[in-house]
């Protein structure tokens, strides 16, 4: 996928001057982001090309890892981009950094597609296997493809039905209410392990970051 293919597909779009022209004036890394998004809004297929080549190896990415099909996540990374193309306005700093909308649009968008599809990065749990351990392996086989090895540490810090509820949810696309199905808990249960559990994932993540400063 190239961005002129797809930006011939919409409105003849305006160009700015030169893109380095925020780092220029000083702005951060993540207040250029933001800035590119607002251009982006207005058009500006410029500041669009600068973001596809900074987060179009990391959308794919996680979308092949989510998809295991390399033209399911190139159709997936396309409609995430053409989105962003068509929606940037949607950005609002206040609620997070660039980087962080463009990748929970990537994610959103993969698991669509996942369910869509109904195809899976781990195997169904079948009846009977979270007392022969089964669970353990599913939760196992999802880490694996998790993005880096920070993500993966702070995730075996979490309590092992913690884990296995977050990584069920987000990377192997199934909904709270198939989670509760297959591991036959209640709804409410599933919704705890998840909210409890990503809010010990943001500490340890925090943590981990500040560590390395």
């Amino acid at each position: 996928m190239t961005t002129g293919t797809m930006l011939r597909c919409e409105e003849r779009p305006m160009r700015s001057s030169a893109v380095g022209w925020d780092v220029d004036r000083g702005i951060t890394g993540t207040d250029q982001e933001a800035t590119l998004l607002a251009r982006i809004a207005r058009r500006d297929a410029t500041a669009f090309e600068t973001l596809y080549d900074r987060y179009s190896r990391a959308v794919y990415s996680l979308a092949l890892r989510m998809l295991g099909n390399p033209q399911a996540a190139q159709e997936v990374a396309q409609e995430i981009f053409l989105h962003i193309w068509r929606g940037a306005g949607e950005f609002i700093p206040a609620r997070g950094s660039a980087r962080s909308w463009v990748l929970s649009l990537a994610h959103h968008r993969s698991v669509d597609a996942l369910r869509r599809q109904r195809v899976r990065t781990v195997e169904p749990l079948a009846e009977g296997d979270r007392s022969e351990g089964g669970g353990a392996d599913v939760v196992e086989q999802v880490l694996r493809g998790v993005e880096g090895a920070t993500v993966r540490s702070a995730l075996m810090t979490l309590s092992a039905e913690q884990r296995e509820a977050i990584v069920l949810a987000y990377y192997g696309g199934y909904t709270q209410q198939e989670i509760a199905n297959r591991l036959k808990i209640p709804l409410g249960t599933v919704k705890t392990r998840i909210r409890d559990g990503m809010q010990r994932l943001r500490v340890q993540l925090v943590q981990e970051e500040e560590g390395r400063q």
